[in-house]
């Protein structure tokens, strides 16, 4: 690696986190890429113009910002051998998945997508394995900690282009820096009468894990890839855990998602803390400006000790369909968008800190304070989130149906033993 690995994004993430993808040049060398794509990222460019097709998928924040219009011009102009026809269409990253195997033909060249979804594309055949020059580029480019999250047994599928974890958000005109530090403090908070003190999202199941597994519970082991292991959210502890949320859900200083909106709330002075990412910071910091401030989430006690929730760590990849009609060019356009240049255009557009080293290390972004709270997040409060087809398989319907059903009182404290074992067989059936 370059000495930019020294930049605190690349030196400051902890052994907990995802490995690497294994020794570079021997998964350059030693394993075939998928169908035309070591090719196509080496391949000259023909004689005459050829006229092409190419389907991007980007989120919402991509389109509203201008920033996919403007790489796709770009790109373009730098590849007068193809004669692009853009088709650019939003889909979410956390929808990307669901997305493609309707139909792997009829779905995008390029599209954007959580890493956790990357064993789910593989098994299906959905996604092409990157070779040749793109590869070496991510590989020398990419610091290891997120180099290994877009990776399956040493192989390369897309090109991680941001950090994907989550981090506290709170209006400074009701806590401060003092009550943020834990659950406790912020409930505690005595505010207005109509003021939320807590906002809680599972985010389908995303946010939740941070309550078991900052208790020292997980699925599949603490790697997340021993299935033998099964699930321990059952046990005296998940029960402790369980009956806090039931508890934090109900409280009447607690809003919930679905019920009312982030936005709504603290267009007013009405939300006291939340939890989100580096994706709306700008929305966030557009309505309360100075008044916004953002840390590591904090710690809870759910049993008479205090624990450090744990978010799941990711990242956000960019991948190429494994059935692009256009592989060259859909590999060209994803390396592009990937590139060092296009991490610092997101950054500065929608506040995505850069994966790639060299745009981790620019001045602005060494100096943000986002990019000070992501790597604390990383080192401190975070847990690799799994990466297996069963997991990604299971864990998210089954743990989403925990926090719904808390909320409709379906679970109580009566009966969260048994909601617990049904929760864990579920998760363990063969």
């Amino acid at each position: 690696m370059k000495k930019a690995v020294a930049f605190v994004l690349a030196t400051m993430m902890s052994v907990s986190l995802l490995a690497g993808c294994g020794d570079k040049e021997q998964a350059a060398n030693n394993a075939p890429a998928a169908a035309g794509t070591e090719a196509a990222a080496d391949q000259a460019a023909p004689a005459e113009t050829q006229d092409i097709a190419l389907k991007v998928w980007v989120p919402q924040n991509q389109v509203d910002t201008g920033i996919i219009e403007l790489q796709e011009q770009a790109f373009a102009a730098e590849h007068p051998e193809w004669n692009i026809t853009w088709t650019t269409e939003v889909v979410g990253e956390d929808k990307a998945q669901e997305s493609v195997l309707k139909d792997v033909a009829a779905a995008a060249d390029v599209f954007f997508f959580a890493s956790d979804q990357l064993p789910t594309l593989v098994d299906a055949g959905a996604i092409a394995r990157l070779g040749g020059e793109t590869e070496a580029y991510v590989r020398e480019n990419t610091a290891e900690s997120v180099l290994g999250t877009a990776c399956i047994d040493d192989a390369l599928y897309a090109i991680p282009f941001t950090h994907n974890t989550f981090f506290m958000f709170y209006d400074k005109t009701i806590m401060d820096e003092n009550d943020i530090t834990s659950l406790e403090n912020i409930m505690a908070k005595e505010t207005a009468d109509d003021v939320y003190n807590f906002y809680f999202e599972s985010a389908g199941g995303w946010k939740l894990g941070a309550y078991y597994y900052g208790a020292g519970l997980s699925v599949f082991g603490p790697e997340g890839n021993d299935l033998a292991a099964g699930v321990d959210w059952n046990n005296e502890t998940g029960v402790a855990v369980t009956n806090y949320l039931i508890d934090l859900i109900n409280n009447p200083k607690c809003a919930y998602d679905g019920e009312i909106a982030v936005s709504e709330l603290i267009a007013d002075h009405r939300l006291g803390a939340w939890f989100d990412g580096a994706w709306n910071y700008d929305t966030y910091h557009d309505v309360l400006g100075d008044d916004m401030g953002i840390a590591v989430i904090p710690t809870f006690n759910p049993d008479g000790t205090d624990y450090q929730l744990k978010g799941f760590y990711g990242s956000k990849c960019i991948g190429v369909n494994a059935q692009s009609q256009n592989m060259a060019a859909a590999v060209a356009f994803a390396a592009y968008l990937g590139n060092e240049e296009n991490q610092l255009l997101r950054y500065e557009k929608s506040a995505q800190i850069p994966a790639n080293i060299n745009a981790g290390n620019s001045d602005a972004v060494k100096a943000d304070p986002l990019a000070t709270v992501i790597v604390e997040e990383a080192n401190t409060a975070s847990v690799a989130q799994p990466s297996n087809s069963v997991f990604s398989a299971r864990y998210w319907t089954y743990a989403n149906a925990i926090p719904t059903e808390i909320r409709s009182g379906e679970i109580n404290k009566d009966n969260v033993q048994a909601k617990l074992d049904d929760f864990v067989a579920s998760m363990t059936a063969e």
